[in-house]
């Protein structure tokens, strides 16, 4: 019986510290943008083709500066 009261005890202490976290969190504006979220899965592919494109010019300014040399 005596597991029981040290089970709720620890557990009653995780509760409160996730609270404080949470309230914590919430303070500090984490959950203050809820429109972008939504729309960014819009958007990735965009990203991804321009990093993409970026590396594609990294490779080639590094292909011509090895012939250069």
């Amino acid at each position: 019986m005596e597991v029981v009261y040290i089970t709720i005890g620890v557990s009653i202490i995780v509760a409160i510290f996730f609270f404080i976290i949470f309230i914590k969190s919430v303070k500090s504006g984490q959950y203050e943008d809820t429109y972008t979220p939504s729309v960014r899965m819009l958007f990735d592919d965009e990203l991804v083709a321009e990093n993409d494109k970026d590396k594609h010019k990294d490779t080639e300014n590094t292909s011509q500066s090895t012939k250069n040399k």
